[in-house]
């Protein structure tokens, strides 16, 4: 015999909703979501109870074996049906369902009463106990009972497991026994699906513990936040360098230049404010965002010297493959990726020095300067030059000649100093303009007793031995290369003409 579809029309007096029509085979009564007539309670099971049509007859099964279910006050044998006629009251924990036919369906009305449970009215012996009085009628043989109860049990035991319950009571599954009938259930406990599976106290835990090995690891393995020691210039307790570039120094602390407080630009430029030196950049590179750690690196080991970084990181920007722009504007590879004699066309493309770069000049170049251009300004080349183009040839020339050693196999004065010979094959209306993009590179090319080292290949320029970047500097470039002008300006009345 076989289960048959019917139409069950449910009634909720204890919610506020509508009169809901189902049809189904099996009608699922239990407090998981899936269930047809859903029972929200701790003393209701997942999946506590069912009803389906057999053979023209309503049967009511009890799957629930801690919480139990009541038919007219009869506990209900558990993983048994029984027969619901007319006036039939279900009870399952505090909820009652009243059973009425109507035609081709079953009503079913639901109400709740909090104050008993299943089995403590048949304990106080509030309801009638015994079978009901719609049992005996048209009882069936018992062979065609069994094949009926057969088919209610494979039908039953389908719907459990899709509901994801267990088929049977396994040993290799024990459980608590059931609670007894009656007995208050304060001590209820919560099935699986309602407990938070992993405590939040775990979480905390791990939290903490991952915390504390990190301060471990920050102290003992300092390795393993970056690639190297710092340097040996920041890793000293005295300042070596003279004049001092910094107000203090580090020591080997990580806090100095990494703090919560501030950023590493703002620890940078508050340690490197000395007398000699103050870590302020030109107003193009603040303009772009460029600071201190985009060319000064760090963790690069102890014998790194991080002023040598500024001498690669310039052509790191200042390339042709750079796609980046700075305030809308590209940068490209300067001077052709060569020298940059700075004259083109006949004319000084160079802007000359800036006034704040000038004030950190010496007295005498500055009146080398003022000699050199009154002498330029009466030479034969005068007719004709525009004034500020012969300010920056001044200016250019009074950095160079009478006062720059000779280096290699350059030629100059009876002094050992650069002069006009020392770049210049020709002077005059045709003057030599090729030579000096040659020899440019003899000297900016890396350190020649200066702060730089010599990293680069000779026809690599150094660029900061021409564009200054820290204007508020005492140091210049290659010291060991210039001559004090602590001597009167010399006679520039018979200088060729430039």
């Amino acid at each position: 015999m076989e289960t048959q579809a019917s139409k069950f029309r449910i009634v909720r007096e204890d919610l506020d909703v509508d009169p809901v029509t189902l049809v189904t085979d099996g009608l699922r009564i239990g407090r998981q979501p899936s269930c047809e007539l859903v029972l929200n309670h701790p003393t209701v099971s997942r999946l506590h109870a069912g009803v389906t049509l057999a053979g023209g007859r309503y049967y009511l099964y009890n799957f629930s074996s801690s919480s139990g279910t009541t038919l007219n006050g009869r506990v209900v044998a558990t993983e048994s049906g029984e027969v619901l006629a007319d006036g039939d009251l279900v009870q399952i924990g505090p909820f009652f369902l009243s059973i009425q036919r109507a035609g081709d369906a079953l009503d079913i009305n639901v109400t709740l009463e909090v104050a008993l449970t299943s089995g403590e009215a048949e304990s106080r012996g509030e309801t009638p106990a015994g079978p009901s009085p719609f049992r005996g009628q048209g009882a069936k043989p018992g062979a065609e009972e069994n094949e009926l109860a057969q088919a209610l049990n494979v039908f039953w035991e389908k719907r459990k497991r899709e509901a994801g319950k267990m088929q049977r009571v396994s040993h290799m599954r024990p459980r608590k026994p059931a609670r007894v009938l009656g007995k208050a259930r304060f001590n209820w406990t919560p099935t699986r699906d309602l407990v938070r599976p992993w405590p939040f106290s775990v979480f905390v835990w791990c939290t903490a513990l991952v915390a504390v090995l990190s301060v471990v690891a920050a102290y003992v393995y300092a390795e393993a936040y970056a690639p190297a020691p710092v340097s040996g210039a920041h890793a000293a307790s005295t300042v070596s360098s003279q004049p001092p570039i910094a107000v203090r120094t580090n020591a080997g602390s990580c806090t100095s230049c990494h703090s919560l407080a501030a950023s590493i630009e703002s620890n940078c430029s508050s340690c490197h404010q000395a007398p000699a030196f103050k870590a302020a950049v030109t107003e193009p590179h603040a303009r772009a965002g460029i600071g201190c750690t985009h060319c000064h690196v760090e963790h690069q080991g102890t014998e790194f010297r991080p002023a040598v970084a500024s001498l690669q990181t310039c052509t790191t920007c200042h390339n042709d493959s750079n796609k980046k722009t700075y305030e809308g504007r590209a940068v490209h590879t300067p001077h052709g990726g060569a020298y940059g004699y700075p004259v083109r066309d006949g004319r000084w493309v160079w802007k000359g020095l800036a006034d704040e770069e000038w004030q950190q000049k010496s007295p005498a170049l500055r009146k080398l300067v003022q000699s050199l251009r009154g002498a330029l300004l009466v030479g034969p080349r005068a007719s004709g030059r525009d004034p500020d183009d012969l300010r920056r040839s001044a200016e250019f020339h009074s950095l160079h000649v009478h006062r720059v050693k000779l280096v290699g196999d350059l030629k100059g004065t009876s002094d050992g100093e650069m002069g006009c010979n020392t770049c210049h094959t020709t002077h005059g209306p045709n003057t030599d303009i090729e030579t000096p993009r040659k020899t440019c590179g003899l000297c900016h090319n890396g350190d020649r007793g200066g702060k730089f080292e010599k990293i680069l290949a000779a026809d690599r320029p150094n660029c900061i031995s021409c564009h200054v970047q820290h204007l508020q500097a005492r140091r210049e470039w290659g010291r060991a290369l210039l001559n004090d002008l602590t001597a009167a300006a010399p006679d520039f009345s018979h200088t060729p003409g430039r």
